[in-house]
């Protein structure tokens, strides 16, 4: 299911695409929210709330929760009395069968867990039944032909066509279990608070010691817990038992029985409600904000209108200035040729350095496919080098071409800068001069964002 304020922005959502005409107008909500902050979701939900300014679509979305909430109450109200009524039946008489009972309060109930922890294994992606979206469709629970009341049926239909609902389901079918079982719990401990019982067992087919073993190791987890249950001698002097037996070993037998429910009934349904509820909120259904209804209503708060007089352009990203090192170079061309034999001696001469020597400068090439790259960073990793790299300032700095870099620049143990090379320099078809601005701008942008240093090269 969604939140409340989730079904609420998807009704508003679902009326305003039909022309749904509402207590405050949509557009002045969405034109008074632009100049206000919060999240898109936290925006959404406060345009909603504020279109149903008098509150009719809440109050519809409230009845129709209400009375699917109603319905589950009733049901476990009525499984806790049956649970209660039917063991109240079962121990009418003084003198009853241990193994009997359990089996009666604990049999069905167990293989039903079973069963569900073993479909639960098999179907995890499965949807809720068909059965369980029409036994609780809001159109048998509220009736309405107005837009508002068939919007909202609309809108809880679709929740429970949402593969999250089947967590929704076993909620809902172990709560009726625990419920079934409180109510037997609770007419236990008030016949054993009137009445005195005599516990006695029998068997056809099973031999006494292996009742006797069965009933220790069924006692082992209650008696954890605190419960007293029979020892040996008590479990002995049990057997066909048809009159009253001593208070102390029936009391022991009365916690066994007590306890058996609670460790092997209500504990493990419990613990599987309790799954089935975080599964379902993890599986909630989420307000999907990418309809484009939402992206419309979004991208509007996004735009801005500025007064000419009061707009200041932010500056455009520009690459930190290349820092020279007075060490060993390595110039390299990525992915582009050069028409000049040395293009780096512009980068690389100043007054300081004299960086022509051949021995101060290795030159890798042409950077382009894999093994390039690998051939490259192996040298890297095994030289301590500055590198100087040439691109085009045309080439588009896309996400290869970025990774690229990335890697060069890791790799560098003396540091990577970048020269930016001309169509003089490149054997590549001339570009519009403002194409080529852009893409070098693009450039300042990608080296900036990743502190690497630009050849500042004199026109």
């Amino acid at each position: 299911m969604l939140s409340p304020q989730d079904q609420l922005t998807e009704l508003v959502r679902a009326l305003e695409t039909d022309q749904h005409v509402f207590a405050t107008d949509p557009l002045l909500i969405t034109e008074k929210l632009q100049s206000e902050d919060g999240t898109p979701i936290q925006k959404l939900h406060r345009r909603a709330s504020r279109i149903d300014s008098n509150g009719a679509l809440a109050r519809v979305l409230g009845k129709i929760d209400g009375r699917i909430k109603g319905i589950m109450i009733v049901m476990s109200v009525v499984w806790c009395i049956s649970g209660f009524l039917g063991l109240f039946t079962l121990l009418q008489s003084n003198v009853v069968n241990f193994f009997y009972v359990l089996v009666c309060l604990l049999g069905f109930h167990t293989i039903m867990l079973g069963g569900w922890l073993v479909m639960t294994l098999i179907n995890r992606d499965q949807q809720a039944p068909s059965w369980f979206a029409s036994f609780v469709s809001p159109s048998y629970l509220i009736r309405g032909k107005d837009d508002v009341t068939k919007a909202a049926v609309d809108l809880y239909e679709r929740q429970l066509q949402h593969s999250g609902m089947r967590w929704y389901l076993g909620r809902f079918s172990h709560q009726l279990w625990l419920a079934t079982l409180t109510g037997m719990l609770l007419a236990i401990i008030f016949l054993l608070i009137v009445r005195q019982y005599s516990f006695s067992w029998e068997s056809t087919l099973l031999s006494d010691q292996a009742l006797v073993s069965l009933t220790q190791t069924l006692g082992w987890l209650p008696s954890m817990v605190g419960f007293d249950v029979p020892d040996s001698t008590a479990i002995a002097q049990s057997r066909l038992v048809t009159e009253a037996m001593p208070l102390s070993v029936a009391r022991q037998w009365a916690g066994l029985l007590v306890g058996s429910l609670l460790m092997y009934g209500i504990v493990p349904r419990a613990i599987a409600w309790v799954f089935c509820a975080l599964m379902f909120r993890r599986k909630k259904m989420r307000l999907d904000i990418k309809q484009p209804y939402y992206q419309k209503i979004i991208n509007f708060w996004h735009r801005h209108v500025v007064d000419t007089d009061d707009f200041t352009e932010a500056p455009a990203p520009v690459a930190p200035k290349a820092a020279v090192s007075a060490g060993k170079k390595l110039v390299a061309l990525l992915e582009y040729p050069s028409n000049r034999d040395k293009w780096w001696q512009s980068g690389l001469n100043d007054d300081r350095h004299d960086f022509l020597e051949s021995s101060e400068i290795e030159n890798f090439g042409i950077i382009d496919d894999r093994d390039d790259m690998e051939r490259l960073k192996n040298y890297l990793d095994a030289h301590p080098v500055q590198v100087l790299l040439g691109i085009h300032s045309n080439a588009l700095p896309d996400r290869g071409t970025l990774r690229k870099l990335d890697q060069i620049a890791a790799h560098a143990k003396d540091g990577l800068i970048v020269q930016l090379l001309s169509d003089a320099d490149l054997t590549l078809e001339d570009e519009p001069v403002d194409k080529q601005t852009v893409r070098y701008q693009q450039w300042q942008t990608a080296l900036s964002a990743r502190k690497i240093g630009l050849v500042d090269i004199d026109s």
